[in-house]
């Protein structure tokens, strides 16, 4: 048995396995199967990986920066962002991946306009990494928003018409307004939101966020982080099953 996974909590709001069982189906796959391990502490990946089924996993909140000290190696774009997303075990060793940098990067691009010059990241964790990477790329400037001022970052608090009206891509990092708590959303000046703003949520799940849908009252172009999953889990695909022969059902 081939075993892949999903490492997370909570994870009442993923479609990993729903996407993942379909794929295997669609592709004829008979000894290859995914499971959702909620685990409330990352120590409790050490009894996940000593089943020798377990071929690889992906990560997500609040797991993609606490699962560093666990891989024997690390992909370049591990080591600079220090977030992880996707593991794949060789010979009893974790190697880590990235796969959210490429996801969020062909999801943006699509409709990022030229006035998009200037970010605000809302939230600062393993998410943010991933998504400041690219903007890094692009030569986008970017400010962090987080529940407490920095030197590197903003409060929400600090947010007023001139940081908005200069800012006009906007993404959600954190998990307010996933299911369930959908009503939850970034403590943002929505009134100042035009229709030059893109508002993206890494949140996919519901498809139409808190937080997208005040962009929508405004007149804001919004886009929803479900684009970005199936890229993601797409590229982790292709790390997993790199030199693997799984067992087909006969046609």
């Amino acid at each position: 048995m081939n075993l892949f996974g999903l490492i997370g909590h909570p994870l009442t709001h993923s479609f990993s396995k729903q996407y993942f069982d379909n794929k295997f189906k669609e592709d004829g796959l008979v000894d290859v199967f995914f499971e959702l391990f909620d685990i409330e502490n990352i120590e409790e990946v050490k009894a996940l990986i000593a089943n020798k089924s377990l071929k690889g996993f992906a990560i997500t909140i609040p797991y993609k920066q606490q699962i560093i000290p666990f891989l024997s190696e690390a992909s370049n774009v591990v080591e600079q962002i220090n977030a992880c997303n996707c593991v794949n075990i060789i010979d009893s060793k974790l190697i880590g991946f990235n796969t959210d940098v490429i996801g969020f990067e062909k999801s943006l691009l699509n409709h990022l306009q030229p006035h998009h010059t200037k970010a605000l990241v809302l939230g600062n964790g393993g998410a943010s990494a991933a998504v400041k990477f690219v903007l890094d790329k692009y030569k986008i400037e970017f400010k962090t928003v987080s529940r407490i001022a920095a030197n590197d970052c903003l409060s929400y608090q600090d947010l007023n018409e001139e940081i908005l009206t200069t800012h006009t891509l906007i993404i959600n990092t954190t998990p307010l307004g996933t299911y369930p708590d959908i009503e939850s959303l970034p403590n943002i000046p929505y009134q100042y939101l035009t229709p030059k703003h893109y508002l993206f949520d890494l949140v996919y799940n519901p498809a139409i966020t808190a937080f997208m849908q005040r962009g929508i009252q405004q007149n804001a172009f919004v886009k929803n982080g479900y684009e970005m999953l199936v890229i993601q889990a797409e590229e982790n695909w292709k790390i997993w099953n790199n030199g693997v022969t799984f067992n087909h059902k006969l046609s």
